[in-house]
């Protein structure tokens, strides 16, 4: 831990600011390397890991079979550290005794396997290795050596960081229009000539006839006293 991290002394939680950025971590370690083969203080500089997120990677099924094999890698390792020190503390220890304790190591290992699977077998049932990485890796520097710094990587170095992804922005919904139904033209009147015997209603839309001042007035009946004995 003390190689690929740790806990930072008092007062070194904030960083001074981005001198270079990578999409790969061994670019920024290069970049490292280089500021301080350039006399840049190491206390100076940290790489920030920007756009963190977790990898999960599953490596098989577990089952007992697996476990039992696990068990007998690790129990070899066990029975090889008790053999050796047999052998260190009596050197007169016969082959058969330093194949036993070997044996004894590799059942102790299967068997403690198979106990941790038991228990945990319920909850996964899949053997996996967690890793953690970054969309890119910034080179930061304090404020006192950002100008040696600049001049070490080059005014480029920064160039190399992917563009961060544009936030997506959802179009805004479209109100539903109402369209208000146009009422159809009233078809004309259609008039139909009346039938024999029915009564015809005069109505407005008839056309009146003024009365024609030609019209005749009726005639004057001739006094009797014009008339002729």
């Amino acid at each position: 831990m003390s190689m690929m991290g740790g806990r930072l002394p008092p007062g070194r939680e904030i960083v001074g600011p981005t001198v270079a950025s990578f999409s790969k971590y061994e670019s920024a370690q290069k970049a490292v390397s280089a500021l301080i083969a350039g006399e840049v203080p190491a206390r100076d500089i940290a790489i920030v890991g920007q756009g963190l997120r977790s990898i999960e990677r599953v490596t098989g099924r577990l089952g007992y079979a697996t476990a039992a094999r696990s068990g007998a890698i690790n129990g070899l390792l066990l029975g090889l550290f008790f053999s050796a020190i047999f052998v260190l503390g009596s050197p007169a220890v016969s082959i058969p005794v330093f194949v036993g304790v070997l044996f004894v190591g590799i059942a102790i290992g299967m068997l403690l396997s198979l106990v941790t699977y038991s228990f945990v077998r319920r909850r996964r049932d899949f053997a996996s290795v967690m890793q953690v990485v970054a969309d890119y890796y910034e080179v930061t520097v304090a404020d006192t050596s950002v100008h040696r710094a600049r001049q070490i990587l080059g005014p480029n170095a920064v160039a190399e960081s992917p563009a961060a992804p544009a936030p997506v922005v959802a179009a805004p919904l479209a109100r539903p229009t109402t369209t208000t139904p146009t009422p159809a033209p009233a078809d004309p009147a259609v008039h139909e000539p009346p039938r024999y015997g029915e009564r015809v209603v005069p109505t407005d839309d008839a056309p009146t006839e003024a009365p024609s001042g030609d019209a005749s007035s009726p005639a004057e009946t001739p006094d009797e006293s014009d008339r002729p004995a």
